[in-house]
């Protein structure tokens, strides 16, 4: 496997598996306790709707199991990411369902 630093993939673009631009690489997000990689940190496009992401200020996460290559961009998987989108909905909704009873 090839390695990569984290300061070389900072501000790369990130494109979804059809070719549409999501945003740019703020950071990544690391399991303190494994060490494994998360999620991204992007901050999104103008044009990208994000209303099926976790957000924190101006920037969405993206699940980094999404991810499929890292070279001049990275490219992520748009089915694992809406996916990974239905799965946050429904977790939400449990938990409100749950606050009720």
């Amino acid at each position: 496997m090839e390695k990569i630093s984290a300061q070389k993939l900072k501000h790369k673009k990130i494109m979804d598996s059809e070719g549409s631009e999501m945003g740019v690489l703020q950071n990544i997000v690391a399991d303190a306790g494994t060490g494994i990689l998360t999620e991204l940190v992007v901050k999104p496009t103008a044009k990208l709707e994000t209303s099926g992401f976790r957000k924190e200020g101006d920037c969405i996460f993206i699940p980094f199991e999404a991810v499929n290559s890292i070279r001049d961009v990275i490219v992520v998987d748009r089915e694992t990411i809406e996916n990974w989108a239905v799965e946050r909905e429904r977790e939400r909704v449990r938990g409100r369902v749950r606050r009720r009873a």
